[in-house]
Order: C-alpha cells, then sequence, then structure tokens
C-alpha cells in the first residue's frame, strides 16, 4: 500500500514535465533575446528596431489595451509640440484597444525621449510619450491581465482582508464541528500538504524573480507563455510549479472524495483553498522583503512534522483493512489490532 502511494506521488510530480513536453514549440522569450546576436544582413534601422525590443520588451504592431483611464494622445508629430506650435489632440478611454504604429526617438525632450504612435483604428491615431501610455495600458493577453490585476496595489489588499476573513471563518467552523482541515485534523494523505508546500514556495519564488531578474519577469509580463521549454530558467521552474499545483489540486479533490462524505470533503477543499491562498499572499508579499526565505523554511518544517506525527497513517487493520493511526481496536470493525 505505501509502495503504491509513493508510486502515485511520483507520477503526480512527473506528469507535468509529461504533459508540457508534448507542448507546441515556438518564438519564446529565448529567441527573442538572441534574436539581437544575429544581425548578419540586417540594415541599420532593423538593428535599432532589436534593440528596442530587447530594452523596452515591446516594438511596433505591439497590442494593448487601456486598463486604468483615459490617455491623450497628440495629432501633430511631437517635434511640433515640443517647439510649441498649436496642435491639435484625442483622448482615448479606458477598454480601447490599441496598437503601436510607429516608435520616435528625440533626444532633446528632456522629459522622455520615447514617444510611440498609437491606433484604435484607421481614422483614430496620434502620439503620446512611452511614460504616458505605459502606465494606463496592460498587453492585450488573457495572462498579462491577470498580472497586471494582481499588481493593483487596492486590488492586493482587498484580497489579503477576503482570505483572511476566510481563512478565520472556515478554521473556526471546523474546530467547531471537529472536521477535517489540513495541518490540524488532516486526512491520512500527503497530497494537500504537499499542495500548500508547493505554493508558498512558488509565491517565494514568484517574489525572487522581481528581486532577482526584474527584467526577465518584465519580459514574461509583455510575452507571457505557459510552455517552460520556452522561456528562460528562473520563469521554467515557476511555470513548472504552477503546472504542478494544478496537477495536486486535482489530485486532492480525487483524495478527499474517497476519505470524506460529501459536505465534509466540501468543507476540507474550501479550508485547504483558503489556507493556499493565505500562503501565496504571505510568502509572496513577505519574500519581497527577504523575509519570505526564514518564513518559508519554518513552513515547510512544520507542515511536514505536522503531517509526519498526525496525519499519517502508520497501520491498517488486519480484518478489515481499514487505516489506523494507531494500535488498538480498528474504528470500522472493532477488532483489536496489536
Amino acid at each position: 500500500m505505501c509502495m503504491l502511494n509513493r508510486v502515485k506521488l511520483l507520477l503526480l510530480v512527473l506528469l507535468p514535465l509529461v504533459l508540457l513536453s508534448l507542448c507546441s514549440c515556438g518564438n519564446g522569450v529565448k529567441a527573442r533575446r538572441d534574436a539581437i546576436a544575429d544581425t548578419v544582413m540586417l540594415t541599420p534601422k532593423q538593428i535599432d528596431s532589436l534593440v528596442f525590443e530587447q530594452e523596452h520588451h515591446y516594438s511596433q504592431n505591439y497590442n494593448f489595451v487601456i486598463s486604468k483611464s483615459s490617455v491623450t494622445l497628440l495629432k501633430q508629430l511631437p517635434e511640433e509640440a515640443l517647439i510649441g506650435m498649436p496642435v491639435d489632440s484625442l483622448t482615448l478611454m479606458k477598454g480601447d484597444h490599441i496598437v503601436v504604429a510607429d516608435i520616435r526617438i528625440i533626444p532633446h525632450d528632456t522629459k522622455d525621449s520615447v514617444w510611440l504612435q498609437v491606433a484604435r483604428d484607421q481614422l483614430t491615431f496620434g502620439w503620446a510619450r512611452e511614460s504616458d501610455i505605459l502606465p494606463v495600458v496592460v498587453p492585450d493577453d488573457p495572462i498579462s491581465k491577470f498580472i497586471s490585476i494582481f499588481s493593483d496595489v487596492h486590488y492586493v489588499i482587498f484580497i489579503v482582508v477576503i482570505i483572511l476573513i476566510s481563512v478565520a471563518y472556515i478554521v473556526r467552523t471546523s474546530f467547531r464541528n471537529n472536521a477535517k482541515l489540513v495541518h490540524f485534523n488532516d486526512i491520512p494523505s500527503f497530497y494537500p500538504t504537499l499542495l500548500t508546500i508547493i505554493v508558498s514556495a512558488s509565491a517565494s519564488f514568484y517574489a525572487s524573480i522581481q528581486n532577482f531578474v526584474p527584467d526577465t519577469w518584465r519580459e514574461f509580463y509583455f510575452h507571457p507563455t505557459l510552455n517552460p521549454f520556452i522561456v528562460e530558467p528562473w520563469l521554467s521552474v515557476f511555470l513548472v510549479s504552477v503546472w504542478t499545483m494544478l496537477i495536486l489540486w486535482l489530485a486532492c479533490i480525487d483524495v478527499v472524495r474517497h476519505h470524506l462524505p460529501f459536505g465534509d470533503a466540501l468543507l476540507y477543499l474550501c479550508g485547504l483553498s483558503a489556507v493556499c491562498a493565505a500562503d501565496y499572499i504571505i510568502f509572496s508579499v513577505s519574500t519581497l522583503w527577504y523575509v519570505g526565505y526564514f518564513l518559508l523554511a519554518a513552513y515547510i518544517y512544520f507542515a511536514l512534522s505536522r503531517y509526519i506525527r498526525h496525519a499519517r497513517a502508520r497501520y491498517v487493520c488486519g480484518n478489515c483493512g481499514h487505516i489506523m493511526y494507531r494500535k488498538g481496536h480498528c474504528p470500522a470493525c472493532g477488532v483489536l489490532n496489536e
């Protein structure tokens, strides 16, 4: 029985790698970063475009969505506005989809030398500084939009409050009803504990990427992918952990429904979700100030020790095969096991 569980655990760890190995290949972050090295037969303008994309992570024909507020564009060339000539303007509103039509570098502009010409359609286009456009737009990709939402400080604070209230309520309800809860009154399966550890480690690793290689994360933000084999090693490890979390969550659902009745299983999964959400918020935020590494080590020790001492089933009834945590009378059939 123990050997079978170990085999299942090994398969669950390897399954994300096997599935992702079948993912379609393409030009990912590595390909874009290496493209600048191959400048044979390229014109100076093409080389400048590659350099710009390398530094700014987007280029001409890149698509954005206005996400926070309106943005004002100049209808005339930027040089006309800089020398004080009268110019007309137009306003694009939140939700408008825009594309980068042209990029112009104006060295004598002391505020921002990069100007972008963006267009909503063939009749609506104009110029604005990069520093005025980027804060109010998000790349037109669902992954980038997801990252942008959870990077908003006000939204994160709201989520933290809701999660803490949910965790407190679920833990209090579980203790009152003597219900199963990960780390405290757990079921005899290592999958829930492993899921909380993977979530915590992934959150800490996510913050580490932002701390130590922010340019890599910014590149991923502008060119997101779920394929870990076309990105740099740091991102590859993070994406593998994300897929592992998904597989482990499905495994937890399958295990819980075999150990608990429907009502208790639903409460247990809600508690597990709340604990994972709290872990992600705590470790992703604390690691930004480097405290998260110490908290992560302590949490892993706590989670493993709690499972080994209280959740791991050490015995099986010799009469009916029911799982037992200690020797004595079987809780299912009552037979004495010594």
